[in-house]
């Protein structure tokens, strides 16, 4: 997929009221607007192995473009916040001066500004995990295909290699959510991946925190995952405080609650790029 004719993306209309109150409130006054996404499935195709990911090719183009012209773009993931940075390619490009990534759900934060990542202290959980995990899934009978991705703040197994992944899936669910709470830590399920992190942060916790610093008047945040559900969450909540907001659900047949809970559903990471222009076509 190589670089697109800017002029042909129409911007698409929410199915629901809230969402096209969402968007006309960023219309009116993108200077107080928040574009909010997460990375992997939403700027980045899924690939079976993280370490690949990159985001669209067309991504980073898009989002030159569109955010001088709102108050901030945030990319909000799981991922560490420079690994984020790295696969997105989001450090030194010009226009991307108010993009913000909050990794670790939030635990972490790099701005284009500083090119820093601020973050506190790990919790020591992650590491007690960490050690543990090969011989634990070696005992549970799921070693062959599964695999364990290092993560830094956070531990994640994945089983899209397993040969029935989802059976990998479901039969390692309740024995790490055990071994993640004897650490004092939480499992968070996604697209055949099972993460074990420290509680108190989500992406809805870190999309809440940045709204309010912002102290925007709308925001839209797209997601693909069911780690996207707290920040939907957010938005539904900032809606009945008073701040319009649109929800998008970047074209996930894995996740069927988040498409039925979004505003508006786009194909995929393509599409997302594809409104991410349009949005910026109509900002001029």
């Amino acid at each position: 997929m190589g670089t697109h004719d800017t002029d042909t993306d129409p911007l698409p209309t929410p199915a629901t009221r809230a969402g096209r109150d969402g968007l006309d409130a960023i219309l009116a006054n993108p200077g107080r607007s928040v574009i909010a996404l997460d990375f992997d499935g939403t700027l980045a195709p899924i690939v079976a192995d993280p370490e690949q990911a990159r985001a669209h090719p067309d991504a980073v183009p898009a989002l030159a473009r569109l955010a001088p012209k709102v108050a901030s773009v945030a990319v909000v993931t799981g991922r560490p916040a420079d690994v984020a940075v790295r696969h997105g390619g989001f450090a030194g490009v010009p226009g991307l001066e108010h993009l913000t990534v909050l990794g670790h759900y939030g635990a972490e934060r790099w701005d284009a500004v500083s090119g820093e990542v601020t973050a506190p202290p790990p919790h020591p959980g992650v590491a007690a995990v960490r050690a543990e995990l090969p011989g634990f899934l070696d005992r549970a009978g799921a070693w062959r295909g599964t695999w364990i991705e290092e993560k830094g703040r956070a531990v994640a197994v994945h089983t899209r290699r397993a040969t029935d992944p989802q059976a990998a899936f479901e039969a390692l669910r309740a024995p790490l959510t055990d071994l993640a709470t004897r650490h004092g830590l939480i499992v968070e399920p996604g697209r055949l991946v099972l993460e074990l992190r420290p509680p108190g942060m989500d992406k809805g916790v870190a999309l809440l925190d940045h709204v309010r610093e912002t102290a925007a008047t709308a925001v839209l945040y797209a997601g693909d995952d069911l780690g996207d559900l707290p920040a939907f969450a957010a938005v539904e909540k900032l809606r009945s405080d008073g701040v319009p907001g649109v929800l998008v659900c970047s074209g996930s047949d894995e996740v069927t609650e988040l498409r039925e809970r979004a505003d508006l559903v786009v194909e995929g990471p393509e599409g997302v790029v594809g409104l991410l222009r349009a949005l910026a076509n109509r900002l001029g």
